[in-house]
């Protein structure tokens, strides 16, 4: 009877150290045809950790990274990866300026808080993804969509602090969804 509990609380200590949740989620995501290109929009809703916050106030640049995949379904073999984008957004602090600022590559726009930030990264519309030649009317095409935050872009110290904690695993789950061109 002892060790049955002393296993019962074993297993829920170690679920609850592995289990937690996302702090980026999935709201909605499409991908249609607009003029010679296939884009993506997609609603996130993310959540800064209070760690994050704090690191971004003192000036740490945070790396999110939005990846997309369009696969073709085929029963015989493995499926076939048509797509594959990834796109790179950066947020940072000025503290000399008091904004924060999103660059997505040499292109920037700055924030006067972090939330209007993080929601104007939350809303992706536009995105190309493929080539009208890419997909083929008439096949059947599943899509995946995540963002996380790419731990592999902090400084060295931090990489090594987000290692095993789970308050810099910050990312969604791969939401799956139709594609019919």
């Amino acid at each position: 009877m002892r060790a049955s509990r002393l296993f019962a609380v074993f297993c829920l200590t170690f679920i609850a150290l592995f289990a937690h949740a996302e702090n980026i989620e999935v709201r909605s995501a499409s991908i249609a045809l607009r003029e010679e290109a296939y884009a993506l929009d997609v609603d996130f809703d993310i959540t800064l950790t209070p760690t994050l916050e704090d690191i971004l106030a003192k000036g740490v640049a945070l790396n999110f990274l939005l990846e997309i995949d369009v696969i073709r379904p085929r029963w015989y073999w493995l499926n076939d990866k048509v797509v594959s984008a990834t796109q790179q957004y950066k947020l940072s602090y000025n503290s000399l300026t008091r904004q924060y600022r999103i660059s997505l590559g040499t292109l920037f726009q700055n924030f006067a808080t972090a939330g209007e930030a993080v929601r104007f990264i939350s809303r992706v519309r536009n995105f190309p993804v493929a080539e009208k030649s890419a997909l083929q009317p008439g096949t059947p095409y599943q899509a995946a969509v995540r963002m996380r935050l790419d731990v592999s872009q902090l400084p060295k110290p931090f990489q090594i602090t987000a290692l095993g904690s789970r308050e810099w695993n910050l990312n969604s789950d791969w939401h799956r969804f139709p594609v019919a061109p």
